[in-house]
């Protein structure tokens, strides 16, 4: 018997052809001519249409999400983000990485799906593009009520 989550998804995937009569690309291309996107609404797919039980419609949706959501390097992020009317940021965002670069090579300037991350051993910082013409950079000031902190200016970008 599995002992951990991770043996027990492995030993669901050795049997999932013998308990559900396919196997998993078989199931990767009835949920994509489903049209479903969200995990929830391909395990009720799953399990109304074909019969299916939770436990063989969650690990495939899981494992359908997890192939067609594979991870962005940081220089796609990063693009995603300064496009369109928002692209004559950039030059400025190119900027605040080479100052926070020269704080040490302990910083990481980390691109998630909206905003980038600023760290060391926690986040500091984060810069995002918010409009076509405004870089929000938010900082984490110890000591500091949020309310106490904020400071707008308008200018235009580079």
């Amino acid at each position: 018997m599995a002992s951990s989550p991770e043996e027990m998804m492995a030993s669901m995937m050795a049997n999932l052809e013998e308990k559900t009569g396919h196997g998993i690309d078989h199931w990767f291309s009835v949920v994509e001519k489903s049209g479903e996107e969200r995990h929830m609404a391909i395990i009720n797919h799953l399990k109304s249409e074909h019969g299916m039980t939770h436990g063989y419609a969650n690990l495939i949706a899981m494992k359908f999400r997890a192939r067609s959501e594979a991870p962005k390097s940081k220089g796609d992020l990063v693009a995603d983000q300064n496009t369109g009317a928002k692209a004559r940021l950039k030059p400025l965002y190119d900027q605040l990485v080479g100052v926070v670069a020269s704080f040490g090579n302990d910083v990481d300037v980390s691109p998630r799906k909206t905003y980038v991350t600023i760290r060391r051993s926690k986040q500091f910082a984060i810069f995002k593009a918010s409009t076509k013409e405004r870089l929000d950079v938010g900082l984490i000031l110890k000591g500091i009520e949020p309310t106490d902190r904020l400071q707008t200016e308008n200018s235009s970008a580079a």
